[in-house]
Order: C-alpha cells, then sequence, then structure tokens
C-alpha cells in the first residue's frame, strides 16, 4: 500500500484530464483528494454520503454551503456534513484544494 504522496503528480494528472479533481486515496474509512478550479470553471460536485473536510492550498472565491457563502483563501479549512449542498464558485484565480472524506469517494 502506497504511504506517501506527491500532491504535484495529482496536479499534473488534473491538467492533462477533462476533470477537475483527483482522488489519490479511497479507502473504506477515508478519502483524500486534489481539486483545481479555474477562474469561471464551475463546480458540478453534489452532496456526498460521507463528511468532508477542504484545506485551501491557494486561490480565492466562496464555498457555498447550504444557502451561505464562506470567503475561500490560503490555508482556511471548512467542514460539510455528509448529504448537505455545497460547492465552490466565483474564484477570480486558480483555486487549488485538498479534501478528505470521512468514508470512500463514490
Amino acid at each position: 500500500m502506497k504511504l506517501d504522496f506527491d500532491l504535484s503528480t495529482y496536479l499534473e494528472k488534473i491538467k492533462k484530464s477533462s476533470s477537475y479533481f483527483s482522488t489519490f486515496i479511497n479507502k473504506d474509512s477515508l478519502a483524500v483528494g486534489v481539486l483545481v478550479l479555474q477562474p469561471g470553471e464551475e463546480d458540478t460536485q453534489t452532496p456526498h454520503t460521507s463528511d468532508e473536510v477542504y484545506y485551501v492550498i491557494s486561490g480565492n472565491g466562496f464555498l457555498k454551503i447550504k444557502n451561505k457563502d464562506y470567503p475561500v483563501s490560503k490555508d482556511k479549512l471548512f467542514f460539510v456534513a455528509k448529504d448537505v449542498e455545497h460547492f465552490f464558485h466565483s474564484n477570480t484565480k486558480e483555486l487549488k484544494v485538498l479534501y478528505f472524506f470521512g468514508g470512500p469517494d463514490s
């Protein structure tokens, strides 16, 4: 089982694909990945079946959780409960976010 990860590998993978995210750990109890949104790019995620934590690596914009917008900036951390509607939006810079699911990414 792989125990060390280089984020630059997964950021490159995103650049070369049509997806804006890459999950690189996907176990029954934990999933971890990175997402990259360019300005104007839509975050199309839907509510998840596990609790989730987001750590903002860089960028700006907002994270809408339910009906409230939370400002996004470097080094901010957000918790989103399972089955809660949420998405990133309105970033004017490239947004890079590390995400953690309390279960598998399905």
